[in-house]
């Protein structure tokens, strides 16, 4: 195989695999749920000691308030070129912005009987696949660069705290630092080594019946069950999907009343909707506004219907920019003797906002493993180097450019 500086990185990293491992393995024990602000400010505070003990200060910081959901870092690097000297001014050119969200799904205490465990070829711990393991190998993909004297363009990275959740605080930071760059990565988990090209977008719905309390068998004609008018409106909900144009309508959760012998004064559902297309999740965002409780349940007054509708990101697909940069991608892949296959996925991420703006974006360019959110959530450690030389190559292939 040619030397290549990608190749030569995959060669570094494997050499100091354990020593990513050492770096992963403290991010992972470092607990960020979503909803857990003082583990979120705590846990950002290990994952930027981690990243500048491997790149030194940066030239530039800036930290965003969240309020409620995890702050925003926003840390940048000068480029270098193939002397080690710092790239400035127009020869530097705009920056690459990689983001990583240091939130996971996993509550507080969870590392106390899953804490990061090597198993064969496995490595596993919570968080570890989505996505601590991103924010490591970023880190360590610019130091590989560095130390041997690759050039790599000016490197921004933003780390947000609330990705899991929505992405409320994170959203505006993204989009305004993709608009400042000359390209955006996204070190999201990949689909079994490949990047991922398209995403579904989400919208999110909750339904509210509220309904009149009542005897179920004392005096059941003076009541208004919110649970037989909610049923009775999922069916219109689940319409909405339509198979052909990738859109689907799940209702995830639905509950109410107080107890058997209870006319139901109150009930919920909570909608997940995918999308593949814009003008699809403006459809479904009308349809779900527009819903009405079906007949006989319209004509009571003592019932009621709220819908809080959630268009929380739009779908992902590639722009003719981003085309381009996926094929350097693949030839990148080629030279560490991979052929990569961008792939479509349902779930949503960061990714999505850059993609809606119009803007060139690579997605799942992180750890290849299993089971984000599960269990047997898991990272393949072989995979630990020729998933960080891949992404010091598309950097390197950035310098290239200019």
């Amino acid at each position: 195989m040619t030397t290549t500086p990608a190749t030569a990185v995959a060669e570094y990293i494997e050499a100091r695999r354990d020593e990513f491992i050492e770096d992963l393995r403290t991010l992972v024990h470092a607990e960020t749920p979503s909803q857990d602000k003082p583990l979120l400010d705590a846990g950002l505070e290990v994952v930027r000691r981690v990243v500048v003990n491997l790149l030194g200060e940066p030239s530039a910081e800036t930290r965003h308030d969240g309020g409620t959901y995890g702050d925003v870092l926003d840390l940048r690097w000068e480029g270098r070129d193939d002397d080690g000297a710092e790239l400035t001014g127009d020869a530097a050119g705009d920056p690459v912005l990689v983001v990583c969200h240091y939130d996971t799904v996993w509550p507080a205490g969870t590392i106390q009987t899953w804490p990061l465990t090597v198993d064969g070829d496995r490595l596993t711990g919570p968080g570890v696949l989505d996505m601590k393991f991103g924010i490591v190998q970023t880190a360590w993909a610019v130091k590989a660069l560095r130390e041997l004297g690759v050039g790599h363009p000016p490197v921004r990275m933003l780390l947000t705290g609330d990705e899991e959740i929505g992405s409320v605080a994170g959203r505006p930071h993204i989009e305004a630092a993709a608009q400042e760059s000359a390209l955006t990565l996204v070190t999201e988990p990949s689909a079994a080594g490949n990047p991922k090209d398209r995403r579904k977008g989400m919208v999110f719905a909750d339904l509210r019946v509220t309904g009149r309390q009542a005897h179920a068998g004392l005096e059941p004609e003076k009541g208004a069950s919110a649970v037989h008018a909610l049923a009775a409106l999922v069916g219109d909900v689940v319409d909405l999907a339509s198979p052909e144009h990738g859109t689907t309508v799940t209702v995830g959760t639905f509950h109410g009343g107080t107890g058997r012998n209870v006319v139901a004064g109150s009930a919920e559902a909570l909608v997940d909707v995918r999308v593949t297309e814009p003008a699809e999740q403006d459809r479904v965002v009308a349809g779900l506004e527009g819903l009405r409780l079906p007949a006989p349940h319209a004509d009571d007054e003592r019932l009621s219907l709220d819908v809080d509708v959630d268009a929380n990101r739009p779908p992902m697909n590639p722009t003719p920019e981003t085309e381009v940069v996926l094929d350097r991608v693949k030839e990148i892949g080629r030279q560490l003797g991979r052929e990569l296959e961008p792939t479509a996925v349902g779930g949503a991420s960061d990714a999505n906002f850059v993609s809606a703006l119009g803007l060139p974006v690579v997605d799942g360019l992180g750890a290849v493993g299993e089971g984000p959110h599960a269990v047997h959530e898991h990272i393949l450690i072989s995979g630990i180097a020729p998933q960080t030389a891949l992404l010091a190559g598309i950097l390197n292939d950035r310098t290239r450019d200019r």
